[in-house]
């Protein structure tokens, strides 16, 4: 399979794609990471979906859990940023700051690939100052985040090929507010147990039924992708 252009985003318009793995038997994370459920063939496919995103959209429980730093250059998929910056920007929602502002996300993130931490007025102004010296700032809410305003202003920035990594809180806002393009799914070949899923958010009022637009095996891993029936960019 050609993996570029089996992933490749729409040509116009701004598209949210997810990005989730989950235990065979739901699980999505084990031993409070995601780490443990991916393999090689997940981690290839990790690197290409960023390489071709804009900007990676992630809540703040998951960059303190996971320990996210900047996103590192993918030498395969080099070529897929000829005429962008050689890096994606990491995108942080957080309603109070209430992030390691001294960790490397923020100190060694490149001049071409700034942190990006969108908050509300919420925020302490004094927390708001502090993040303005590693990084760029965006309101986008009085209490809350208002995801529609995040995804509009990201576009508007020239990211209008968002990738968000979750975790389950951000998805599910995302789902509940109709904004989610496309889910790839990683199925891993795991039992584990626990309650965990890859979204944590009330029942929808009506479920939203996606297409599947290929399904492939690696390793006894399966990678789903799955778009919106009305495909085609917003």
């Amino acid at each position: 399979m050609d993996l570029v252009a089996a992933y490749a985003y729409p040509e116009t318009g701004q598209w949210v794609r997810a990005n989730m793995i989950a235990s065979t038997d739901g699980a999505a994370a084990m031993q409070g990471t995601s780490a443990g459920l991916s393999g090689a063939a997940d981690h290839r496919l990790f690197g290409l979906l960023r390489s071709l995103a804009d900007v990676i959209l992630v809540g703040a429980q998951t960059v303190r859990a996971e320990g996210y730093g900047p996103a590192r250059t993918q030498s395969e998929w080099a070529d897929l940023r000829v005429g962008r910056p050689p890096t994606p920007a990491i995108a942080v929602i957080s309603r109070r700051i209430d992030l390691d502002l001294s960790s490397r996300l923020f100190t060694s993130a490149p001049s071409h690939a700034r942190t990006i931490v969108i908050t509300t007025r919420a925020a302490a102004p004094s927390r708001r100052a502090q993040a303005a010296q590693h990084a760029d700032v965006m309101i986008a809410g009085e209490e809350f985040a208002d995801l529609k305003t995040v995804i509009t202003s990201l576009a508007h920035r020239g990211m209008r090929r968002i990738l968000t990594e979750g975790g389950p809180r951000l998805l599910g806002e995302l789902a509940t507010a109709g904004l989610l393009d496309e889910l790839c799914l990683t199925v891993s070949p795991l039992l584990v147990g626990g309650a965990s899923r890859i979204m944590a958010c009330a029942p929808l009022a009506s479920p939203r039924r996606l297409r599947l637009a290929h399904v492939f095996e690696a390793d006894g891993s399966l990678f789903c992708r799955y778009v919106r029936m009305n495909e085609g960019s917003r």
